[in-house]
């Protein structure tokens, strides 16, 4: 009898070394690929989205400054003195509001809101200031001790007030008028464009912007009268 046939052992099943070079090679082309793409749109990216932060630090700017000037008081600096405290140029505006805060005390305050400079810019920035009558003749309003700054905008970002006259018209400056101005516009203007103003926005301030009127005398006569009936009243 002749031997039995046995058949080979078969071959493990692989990559060889010439498909693993290759695959290396695609893997490096689609890295490449991938790394040249990103390095395109990758500062596109970043510049957008600083432009988006910008942009909402610019929002949240305007609705600070439009309800703080909407709450404007008509309060003088102190009893002898019937005009309101509400002083202001291009860069920077002082008035009396209703505290604000989570943790302050019921009552009125200061707000100062103007430019100051650190080394990263010019920036705006809102301080606070608890109300206090200053004392007569002496209205400086460096005496009013301005305290918990909030940065409101910082460059390239600048803004400039105006505010509205009772006839209809703008100024740059606001001091010693007698009343409340009836509106306060905003100029946005970027540092970086030529052109300068890229926003521009306004806010009416409160209905009182004249003096409180007094109560009448027959009015607070008929008043105290009403505690009682009417002479010859049945």
């Amino acid at each position: 009898m002749g031997r039995p046939f046995h058949r080979g052992q078969p071959g493990e099943a692989g990559f060889t070394l010439f498909e693993a070079l290759v695959a290396v090679a695609l893997m490096g082309l689609i890295l490449g690929a991938l790394g040249v793409v990103t390095a395109q749109w990758l500062p596109d990216w970043n510049r957008g989205l600083l432009r988006v932060q910008r942009n909402e630090q610019l929002a949240i700017a305007l609705d600070r400054l439009s309800a703080d000037l909407a709450a404007a008081e008509y309060i003088s600096a102190n009893g002898n003195d019937r005009t309101p405290l509400f002083e202001g140029d291009e860069a920077a505006v002082v008035f009396v509001r209703p505290a604000l805060g989570p943790n302050t005390a019921p009552g009125l305050e200061f707000v100062r809101v103007a430019e100051r400079s650190d080394p990263n810019g010019i920036m705006l920035v809102r301080m606070r200031a608890p109300f206090t009558l200053l004392p007569t003749g002496n209205l400086s309003l460096d005496r009013i001790p301005f305290g918990d700054p909030v940065v409101l905008l910082r460059a390239p970002y600048r803004l400039a007030f105006a505010y509205q006259a009772e006839t209809g018209g703008w100024k740059a400056k606001w001091q010693n008028q007698g009343r409340l101005p009836s509106g306060v516009r905003f100029i946005i203007r970027d540092d970086r464009n030529d052109q300068g103003m890229v926003l521009a926005s306004a806010t009416r301030l409160r209905a009182e912007m004249m003096a409180p009127l007094s109560e009448p005398p027959e009015r607070s006569q008929l008043t105290s009268g009403q505690s009682g009936n009417p002479a010859g009243a049945r």
